[in-house]
């Protein structure tokens, strides 16, 4: 009875961390139902993920924007733009992979650097700067894509991003073996992860869970990781597509969580007059959190082209909308300060999961569309009633 209490504690004052979780959970178990369980199927769930990818990558990126109080809504036709010269680069210049992609990497890193300038040196507002840079890269996209309209890769390399498995070392009655030890070793890693981060917070005397709850969070998180690698396994196992998003994940969750670098982003993000006032550069940071925003722009667009196999005329359309939409519904606050690597990856999952559900039950385009504005306006009112309840 004492856990159920402390549980019941635990969710009402974590809302905004345990919210999304529930409302994937929620979304998952209504279409299993609805589908009789076609939507948790190996092959749906192994495509669900991947085309949740592109977009996935972008929520990471503009999180950290929206969390420093700015806006870009630029990415998604700069990922297009990248995406189209990664093509010409492979099939009318000749250039091998492995050279056009940090070309292309290095070019949105550059993009967004020249965004953050605009907005943290000259003043510009973040959402004029942006539209500007909307409206130049779709240009862009259009004068690199004139001749044919679509640019048609054939590079099996390159293709492979988007579209390919990690190799298996083995296969034990179908399941792919590589893929399950790496479940396993995600397991393990987060395990590790949380009770060191457990420790060091009762070493400093910080508050903890209980050891009951800690362990039902443990097991819980776990089974999930288990879970989805057992699907995954039983398809074609782990795509590049996801390894590229854990990588990413990854890479940002340490970045946000344990550098210098991440707790001045999100001071800035609390009050920028304060965290100039105890020696932030401000203005520094906001042009590393645009750089980042362009850098993530180009894998963004190499994942997109990549999976299409080919760059067209209309590639990023409305990404940006896709991202920011994943990034409020990953619990992002619209104030700045708040918001979580991880919360924008599950946000990016829950508008997949929603679109991919509403696919297999044949629900038209136009409720398609209003349905995610509605699960987005709810993620902002959860947001605004939260912060109020905060500071009653």
């Amino acid at each position: 009875m004492k856990i159920l209490s402390e549980a019941k504690t635990l969710l009402k004052d974590n809302i905004r961390d345990y919210g999304m979780y529930i409302a994937l959970l929620v979304i998952i178990v209504t279409f299993t139902v609805l589908t009789d369980g076609l939507f948790l199927s190996s092959r749906n769930i192994s495509n669900l993920l991947d085309s949740a990818g592109y977009i996935a990558v972008l929520a990471v990126g503009v999180m950290l924007v929206i969390v420093i109080r700015h806006i870009d809504l630029s990415i998604g036709f700069l990922a297009g733009f990248l995406g189209a010269i990664g093509a010409i680069l492979l099939m009318h210049v000749g250039l091998p992979v492995y050279i056009v992609i940090p070309i292309i990497l290095i070019l949105g890193m550059f993009a967004g650097l020249f965004t953050g300038f605009l907005v943290a040196k000259v003043g510009i507002p973040a959402f004029v700067a942006t539209l500007a840079g909307w409206l130049i890269y779709r240009g862009a996209i259009l004068q690199a894509t004139e001749r044919s309209g679509t640019i048609i890769i054939t590079d099996p390399t390159f293709n492979a991003i988007g579209n390919g498995y990690i190799p298996s070392l083995l296969e034990v009655g179908g399941v792919h073996l590589l893929s399950v030890l790496i479940g396993v070793a995600a397991i393990l890693l987060y395990i590790y992860s949380a009770i060191k981060n457990r420790n060091n917070k009762m070493k400093y005397q910080f508050e903890v869970v209980s050891r009951p709850i800690f362990l039902i969070q443990l097991v819980f998180v776990s089974s999930i990781i288990g879970y989805i690698t057992w699907i995954l396994s039983n398809y074609n196992g782990f795509s590049w597509t996801v390894v590229i998003m854990f990588l990413v994940v990854l890479i940002y969750h340490f970045v946000t969580t344990k550098t210098v670098l991440g707790r001045h982003i999100y001071a800035v993000g609390s009050n920028p007059e304060a965290a100039h006032l105890s020696g932030i550069n401000v203005a520094k940071i906001t042009m590393i959190v645009f750089g980042s925003m362009g850098l993530l722009s180009a894998l963004s667009g190499i994942l997109f082209t990549s999976r299409l196999q080919a760059a067209t005329t209309t590639a990023g359309t409305l990404f940006e909308l896709d991202a920011i939409a994943a990034a409020y519904v990953g619990g992002v606050s619209a104030a700045g300060g708040v918001g979580k690597v991880t919360g924008a990856i599950i946000g990016a999952i829950v508008m997949a999961s929603l679109t991919s559900g509403m696919n297999l039950l044949g629900v038209g385009i136009a409720y398609q569309y209003m349905i995610r504005g509605a699960v987005l306006a709810l993620a902002v009112i959860f947001d605004v009633m939260t912060r109020r309840k905060a500071s009653a």
